[in-house]
């Protein structure tokens, strides 16, 4: 299982950019959260088949490359999952 975390900037906040990462999410075998940063930034952070993490990434890219003026991917291996579902969160764990 892989974790994918992700800080995307652009205009990012105030837009439903959470809400279709959500939305987005539900298509796809992936677990994890999506929240704003203070800076004005957006972290996501999911976890999932690493194939499955790349589909789910294009599709963000793919609806929401109008508000992402740039984004920073890190992967890592996690064990277990971090969470039972997708959702909207307040503070992530790095």
């Amino acid at each position: 299982m892989q974790r994918l975390s992700v800080r995307y900037r652009g205009r990012v906040q105030g837009v439903g950019f959470r809400a279709t990462v959500a939305d987005t999410a539900r298509a796809f075998a992936v677990t994890g959260r999506v929240c704003n940063v203070q800076d004005g930034s957006v972290d996501l952070l999911a976890e999932g088949e690493e194939a499955e993490l790349h589909r789910f990434q294009q599709e963000i890219l793919r609806r929401l490359s109008r508000n992402i003026v740039d984004h920073q991917e890190r992967w890592s291996e996690v064990v277990e999952p971090s969470w039972p579902d997708f959702g909207i969160g307040r503070d992530l764990p790095r």
